[in-house]
């Protein structure tokens, strides 16, 4: 294995939210809670989950767009939430993201050539001519047309906006990029074409990539490792063939069950579907956080809650883990 490129030690970030109308108390949402991994050089780390596990916040505390509440992260050994203020904006050339929404991202004032060179002119690397050659190299790179340079977002499609946003990143030579859902919002056509250029771009540029996403398919088809994560925890780590071949965490097995198979004659294939109680972020259950839900669960899940240890090359949060 590569040396790592992020180490991730502890992070927390809870977001403090009102109890209610009539109530002054307050709560806090454990949106990422005690969270320690490593992202490899050149490799693709998948965080997947469903919605509001906490791997949008995880992805902005590791290129420090949020503050965090306790823990560190460290890219190439240095502390990232040490570096002061005058030394941060150089620092950032490193980090970059894809954010999920490209009609979100993209200033939709602003021309294609200056969304692409806003990196270069924020940062004052490069200006005039050396920054116009550089805008249509890195079209070039991403496959889109020097024609468009001119053009504003609303008159291009929603792959070739998504092209421009990986274009803003890649400016200035970033060694790790956050991908944020970057085909989510984009047609089921379009998608295999930004995750082929992802792939390419990555072999080409020897980048590194925390690619974030709901879809397994999609991290299936990505990803070198996979980290699950469920309510602001890792609850499984390791590499996509184990994840995919043998779950040690009930989580991750009945998120792969919900995956639709391309095979007519399996549709009718029994489910292993999720019941019982979802879990508040603010008022977590004692113990396992998956306890409420899970059919395996305990009475030593309900009072203690599992550590992320491994188990070979493959790590799991679960007291009993799945045979």
């Amino acid at each position: 294995m590569n040396k790592a490129l992020v180490q991730v030690k502890n992070l927390k970030k809870y977001f403090t939210v009102e109890a209610g109308m009539f109530s002054k108390k307050k709560g806090f949402i454990h949106a990422v809670d005690d969270v320690s991994f490593e992202i490899y050089k050149r490799e693709t780390l998948g965080l997947v989950g469903e919605s509001g596990c906490g791997k949008t916040t995880l992805g902005r505390l590791i290129i420090r767009l949020l503050e965090p509440t306790e823990g560190e992260v460290y890219f190439e050994e240095k502390n990232i939430f040490k570096i002061e203020p005058e030394a941060l904006r150089n620092f950032r050339k490193n980090m970059q993201i894809i954010f999920q929404d490209p009609d979100a991202s993209l200033n939709p004032r602003m021309r294609v050539m200056d969304i692409i060179s806003e990196p270069l002119t924020t940062q004052g690397v490069l200006n005039g001519r050396e920054k116009l050659e550089r805008v249509k190299e890195l079209m070039g790179t991403v496959a889109l047309r020097e024609s468009y340079m001119r053009r504003y977002p609303h008159q291009i499609s929603g792959g070739q906006k998504q092209r421009i946003g990986i274009a803003r990143a890649l400016a200035l030579n970033p060694k790790l990029i956050v991908c944020d859902e970057p085909v989510s919002a984009l047609d089921v056509s379009i998608r295999s074409q930004i995750l082929n250029l992802l792939n390419k771009l990555q072999e080409k540029l020897n980048l590194t990539y925390l690619f974030i996403s709901h879809d397994l398919s999609v991290i299936k088809h990505i990803s070198d490792r996979i980290g699950v994560m469920f309510l602001g925890k890792i609850v499984e780590l390791g590499t996509t063939e184990k994840i995919f071949k043998h779950q040690l965490h009930p989580y991750t097995k009945f998120l792969l069950s919900a995956l639709p198979l391309p095979n007519p004659h399996l549709r009718d294939r029994e489910q292993n579907i999720l019941k019982g109680e979802i879990p508040s972020p603010i008022n977590l259950p004692s113990g396992c956080r998956f306890h409420t839900r899970c059919p395996y669960a305990r009475d030593r899940c309900k009072k203690e809650e599992p550590e992320l240890i491994k188990h070979g090359d493959h790590l799991a949060a679960c007291h009993f883990v799945l045979e």
